[in-house]
């Protein structure tokens, strides 16, 4: 792919210095917010319908991730995360390779909790194998820029010890991370009303 430019450099710099966490005082309801945000909903559905829609994209409501969050839930979560954060931190990420990217980032088709779902070649080790099955299938069912791709085979780093080469692959990583952290200690109260983004 492309050299990392001054400015993607200087970008990667502000999003991984993000400060201001407290524990104590953080507000689940965050990502409530970001879920009835209306400007984030439309750039959902303007630049993912497609995705959405799709019969495959549509299974992952039947796979878990983390608690009682499903697949399709915690790939909504990224994404708005991941548009939120472009905005806030002034970051002019592509909007369309964003959104599209980051909803197929764990398009893995499987469960990840069951050791003998048929599509989960390596049970054990389903953070560091994850990405490159989810590419494989996102790009049997969709057309990807390459920075689709990136997005979606190195948001795990640095499992995937290959960093991202683009400013929407470090924000749906950072993304990532967050909703999930949210997701796994149960922070997020409530369930996200999946039929808003149908």
């Amino acid at each position: 792919m492309h050299r990392l430019s001054n400015e993607d450099k200087e970008i990667i710099k502000k999003v991984l210095d993000v400060k201001g966490y407290d524990p104590d005082t953080f507000d689940p309801k965050i990502l409530d917010d970001m879920e009835s945000n209306e400007e984030y909903k439309a750039i959902v559905h303007k630049y993912g319908n497609e995705i959405l829609s799709s019969e495959n994209y549509q299974m992952l409501k039947t796979f878990i991730q983390h608690g009682n969050v499903t697949v399709y839930e915690h790939c909504l979560h990224v994404t708005l995360c991941a548009i939120k954060l472009n905005y806030k931190l002034g970051i002019h990420a592509r909007e369309r390779e964003l959104v599209r990217g980051a909803l197929l980032h764990d398009y893995f088709l499987y469960d990840w909790h069951y050791a003998d779902s048929p599509l989960n070649e390596h049970p054990k080790l389903h953070g560091f194998y994850h990405p490159g099955i989810a590419l494989r299938n996102a790009t049997k069912d969709f057309v990807l820029s390459e920075r689709e791709k990136d997005i979606i085979r190195k948001h795990m780093w640095p499992m995937t010890v290959i960093p991202p080469r683009c400013r929407e692959a470090w924000l749906v990583c950072l993304a990532d991370k967050y909703a999930s952290t949210l997701e796994t200690l149960k922070l997020k109260k409530g369930k996200i009303k999946v039929e808003d983004y149908a």
